[in-house]
């Protein structure tokens, strides 16, 4: 059976911080720059969710694409959007809210959800031009 892989975009608008805790300010500001601005930045985030796997004989879907819309809007943009990362979700407290781990806190949320035959890929977009992808390994 052929595998195949389906994609659905998603958006969020999210502000944050790039920085140490155990570091100073001068080296947060070295290492991230402006990301580091303690007033925090945002960014208007493109989300593609990619699923690889078999077509079902019976539905001729590999995933439903109603049913992963709804499944990240309630995992990631309902929990992401318009909130400071840093602050007000959890999986940032003591992580780093980096666009590299952005897309790996994601691709656990969906990873739960998403049924295990099924190959996960994260891609997001931080900036038209800055994008990270990452699919488990």
């Amino acid at each position: 059976m052929p595998r195949v892989t389906v994609h659905r975009r998603a958006h969020f608008n999210s502000a944050h911080r790039l920085y140490r805790k155990d570091w100073s300010d001068e080296k947060n500001a070295e290492i991230f720059g402006k990301c580091s601005n303690p007033n925090f930045h945002g960014h208007n985030y493109e989300l593609v969710v990619s699923l690889t796997g078999e077509i079902d004989k019976e539905t001729g879907y590999v995933f439903d694409l109603g049913k992963l819309k709804k499944i990240i809007k309630e995992e990631v943009e309902e929990p992401f959007d318009h909130k400071n990362l840093n602050i007000e979700v959890e999986e940032f407290k003591n992580l780093n809210p980096t666009a590299e781990n952005i897309s790996v806190v994601i691709y656990h949320k969906l990873r739960r959800i998403i049924p295990s035959h099924l190959d996960i890929e994260i891609t997001l977009y931080e900036t038209p031009r800055n994008f990270v992808t990452y699919s488990g390994k």
